[in-house]
């Protein structure tokens, strides 16, 4: 009888443990936005900006500012490279949040 109630004791702790891997890996997931958190997008935040000028191109921009073209789209989500016109604003430095 004490053999059993100790095997069943020892499951129990077994699907405790487990849950509580399994809650741990949940939340981490989630704080770290990996996983299920695809619904959650990075707004960019622009700390220094750059003015169009005449004969300006997506790729110049990149180059002029050593920007890697990753980060660039990143911080500029709406810029349209092949539409880009004198004046526009483009974000040079910045970060997402």
């Amino acid at each position: 009888m004490a053999k059993s109630n100790s095997k069943l004791a020892m499951y129990l702790n077994l699907v405790l443990l487990l849950s509580l891997l399994l809650i741990i890996n949940m939340a981490e997931s989630r704080l770290f936005q990996f996983g299920h958190a695809k619904g959650k997008t990075l707004t960019p935040s622009c700390t220094s900006i750059y003015g169009a000028e005449k004969g300006d191109t997506c790729s110049g921009i990149i180059q002029a500012f050593n920007l890697t073209s990753d980060f660039f789209n990143q911080i500029n989500p709406n810029l349209n490279c092949d539409q880009m016109f004198v004046g526009q604003w483009i974000c040079i430095d910045g970060f997402l949040s």
